[in-house]
């Protein structure tokens, strides 16, 4: 324990420890979406063109994160826009890109400053080359990727499951897609100074496979809740694999009749489970029911509301007894 007191007093351990921690935390939330829309090599790739910017930025005697840090988001651009033209599959893209980005750095070096210090701690990362800068950059790029990432988790989370989906709920995929591409970038330069280009690519894939492994499962439900034609349920579940559950919204016309018949009648093959007219109540319980199977929290959760609900309605049936004198 001493030990490890001493070895937290030193300045560069500390600072090792504050970028570590934020970089593997952002290299953890982005891997399990890259992991998910099969794009994890991703981060192989840009690690190597980060090295060849590297090499450049030494060569040149200037600030190797902000040379960096550009000419990785515009690799990740051009790796997307590849993937969305479907010229070339993603595997061959990144080994292009991979190789010609590490194939530039060693030569740049080789004509330049030689495998120096600088150089080898790049390739296989070291925590003696984090100074006060470096931190401060990191620390504030790193909230920045958080915050993102947090702040628009939800449509981040659509686009990695079910692309079409989220096309069809009007979410903006090529922007959603592109900012996963920036913020793997940035998290992929700023872990190179700790992890090195040869072993950055890990951070991203490794944390999400054993995630993987310890949650076999990602489940989740879609409520829809509509009124009058009130199709939106049965859009939703033709384009989407996920169990959808229907909420037939009361309008002016019919009190909410045609709404119920709309989201109730679906075509075979397309099936919307419905509850009450404005049952939103019912359609979250139902939903957290569906999740419960593979989650036992919130199986836990239901088991305890039940019993609340068991408690009060013996509690009013007591009151009710008392005043009728029985």
């Amino acid at each position: 324990m001493n030990l490890i007191i001493t070895m937290f007093q030193y300045p560069f351990i500390q600072r090792a420890l504050i970028v570590g921690v934020l970089v593997s935390l952002c290299a953890a939330l982005l891997g399990v979406c890259l992991v998910l829309k099969h794009y994890s090599m991703i981060g192989d790739g840009l690690s190597h063109v980060s090295f060849g910017a590297l090499s450049v930025a030494v060569a040149l005697g200037v600030s190797p994160l902000w040379i960096s840090i550009p000419i990785v988001i515009i690799a990740s651009f051009c790796l997307l826009r590849i993937r969305e033209n479907a010229h070339m599959k993603n595997d061959a893209a990144i080994a292009v890109v991979s190789s010609s980005a590490l194939a530039i750095g060693i030569t740049v070096t080789a004509l330049t400053t030689g495998i120096n210090t600088d150089v080898s701690s790049y390739m296989f990362g070291s925590i003696l080359v984090m100074n006060e800068q470096d931190v401060m950059i990191s620390i504030i790029l790193c909230v920045i990727v958080l915050a993102l990432f947090i702040l628009f988790y939800s449509r981040i989370f659509s686009i990695t499951f079910d692309e079409n989906f989220s096309k069809a709920s009007g979410i903006p995929v090529g922007r959603f897609n592109a900012l996963l591409s920036v913020l793997t970038a940035v998290t992929i330069t700023l872990g190179m100074r700790m992890m090195g280009a040869m072993l950055i690519s890990s951070l991203i894939i490794f944390p999400a496979l054993i995630a993987m492994r310890l949650q076999r499962s990602f489940s989740g439900v879609i409520i829809a809740a509509a009124g009058k034609a009130a199709h939106l349920g049965g859009v939703l579940a033709a384009h989407t694999t996920l169990p959808v559950i229907g909420i037939p919204i009361k309008s002016s016309t019919l009190d909410g009749l045609d709404a119920l018949l709309a989201t109730v009648q679906m075509p075979s093959g397309i099936p919307v489970a419905t509850v009450a007219i404005n049952g939103a109540e019912n359609a979250a319980i139902l939903a957290v029911q569906m999740l419960a199977l593979s989650d036992e929290r919130l199986a836990q959760e239901l088991v305890s509301m039940k019993e609340k609900m068991e408690k009060s309605v013996m509690e009013k049936d007591k009151k009710l007894q008392e005043e009728l004198g029985c």
